[in-house]
């Protein structure tokens, strides 16, 4: 009889969990923000640079914190709500399980950043959840990797997160500079960074007479350039008018916007001028509009681009 009931109860609890995975579907067509997908774990890994793993070995981790899947990223929405039928059967055996006595086994989880990637015991994660556990037992393998991924990153973000990685792997400026953190908004940005590097590195040049090392020449455009306008930027809350964008798009702004000053001053403008003068003309009014026109631009080049790349793949 006690089997029974509790058969009962984890068809019902199982049906009433695909109903809200159906819910957050048909409400994000509606609204046109869809719920999000759970992350491939082999995908994330081609992308970004993995230097290495180590297993860390069996902790607590926060549920929220899992993002993705090894080999079963269709399964399960991110709220870990599944999202097929023919996992009932498992489900509900598991969800039977999470009522009795002997407990669980940890699952196996994959460490990328600040999130995880299930290995095994997605229905583990998705009954406990459903029974509102906030966090769960795993053993943790760690994966290296110089780019940092939170909870809130999706699959939009993974293509920045490729470049991201492509730069640091050419600049090695995260060995330089540990503490470096550089994140675009906009795709393609990173390309502009090495070409400011190679110009910086051929004026050091020019002006002490030798030939200077790439590695310094990262380290000194990092420290006597990029540095100096993310200290105005900040100093000034400039950030603060733009929004969904980020200090390294503002550099890349008024970098472009001093070259465009000098040339129509006729002389070097202070990196100080060119920053309040880009705040001024392009925070509010008219010259806002033309930055999101130009922004709106660049997506579209890079969306051209993308669509161009899978043209030829296929």
């Amino acid at each position: 009889m006690f089997h029974t009931v509790a058969r009962y109860k984890a068809g019902e609890a199982f049906s009433q969990a695909r109903r809200r995975a159906f819910f957050q579907r048909i409400l994000g067509f509606f609204t046109g923000h869809q719920p999000g997908n759970l992350l491939s774990f082999e995908h994330v890994r081609d992308k970004l640079k993995i230097r290495g793993q180590h297993y860390v070995g069996v902790q607590t981790i926060p549920i929220d914190k899992i993002v993705g899947s090894a080999g079963r990223y269709t399964e399960f929405n991110r709220a870990f709500l599944p999202t097929q039928d023919f996992i009932r059967e498992r489900w509900m055996r598991v969800y039977e399980a999470a009522h009795g006595q002997a407990g669980f086994p940890p699952i196996d989880v994959y460490k990328i950043g600040d999130v995880y990637f299930v290995r095994d015991g997605h229905h583990r994660v998705s009954v406990l959840k459903e029974l509102g556990a906030t966090t769960i037992e795993a053993a943790v393998t760690e994966l290296e990797t110089p780019i940092p991924l939170s909870p809130d990153t999706d699959e939009a973000d993974l293509d920045l997160k490729e470049e991201y990685a492509h730069f640091l792997a050419e600049t090695g400026l995260d060995e330089l500079e540990p503490d470096q953190q550089i994140e675009f908004s906009l795709p393609g940005q990173y390309q502009k960074l090495l070409e400011h590097i190679a110009v910086h590195r051929y004026f050091l040049g020019l002006r002490e007479q030798r030939e200077i090392p790439y590695p310094e020449a990262v380290s000194r455009w990092y420290r006597e350039v990029y540095l100096p306008v993310i200290q105005i930027i900040r100093e000034e809350e400039i950030l603060d008018d733009f929004p969904g964008h980020t200090e390294a798009d503002l550099y890349l702004w008024i970098i472009e916007h001093r070259h465009y000053l000098t040339e129509r001053y006729g002389q070097e403008v202070p990196l100080e001028q060119a920053a309040a003068e880009f705040s001024r003309e392009f925070s509010r009014g008219p010259g806002k509009k033309q930055l999101r026109s130009e922004i709106n631009r660049v997506k579209d080049d890079a969306r051209q681009m993308s669509d161009g790349q899978e043209e030829n793949h296929g």
